[in-house]
């Protein structure tokens, strides 16, 4: 395992030690991504399998939030994140600008696919990584580059008040 994703291993063991963690999304109690792995060591009442509807998931996420826990919402490739813009832009990012006094945690992990060794081709490998930073007035968002950024950003998004955007990069993998 190379450091990047020992550093990606390290921060999300950090989540899944957290009782008020929940990770939801595809793969999350079968095999289907990278991201697969970085969770089947947790326990399955942690992991939530939703089906492929990106707009709910986020949706979902948010109820949980509202409820004390934690949602780690997962989505494998930044471009299948497009379809859960709705419910990130228009409701988790401007939830405390509507409800000032209501602060709910999401942590979304998302994915930059790789084109080396196997390019996934273009509806799987763009990183839109500036275009959300546009969009976004309340949600921190982490570029993941380098391997020494990436378990204090992990200890930040779980510590510090609101919403992150993880975005990585499977190609580091």
């Amino acid at each position: 395992m190379n450091k990047y994703l020992s550093q990606i291993q390290r921060g999300m063991d950090l989540l899944g030690s957290d009782s008020r963690t929940l990770f939801i999304g595809q793969a999350m109690r079968y095999k289907g991504h990278a991201v697969s792995q970085q969770v089947m060591h947790f326990p399955l009442e942690k992991r939530i399998e939703l089906p492929v509807a990106e707009d709910f998931q986020s949706g979902f996420a948010l109820g949980l939030a509202l409820q004390g826990y934690i949602p780690v919402s997962i989505y494998p490739r930044h471009d299948f994140t497009i379809l859960a813009l709705n419910q990130i832009i228009n409701h988790i990012d401007k939830w405390t600008l509507m409800c000032p006094n209501s602060y709910p945690k999401i942590i979304i992990k998302i994915l930059v696919g790789a084109k080396k060794p196997l390019n996934g081709g273009y509806q799987h490998t763009a990183d839109y990584i500036e275009a959300f930073k546009k969009m976004c007035q309340t949600i921190k968002i982490v570029n993941l580059t380098s391997p020494d950024e990436i378990y204090p950003a992990y200890k930040t998004a779980l510590n510090d008040e609101g919403s992150y955007i993880l975005s990585e990069y499977t190609e580091l993998y």
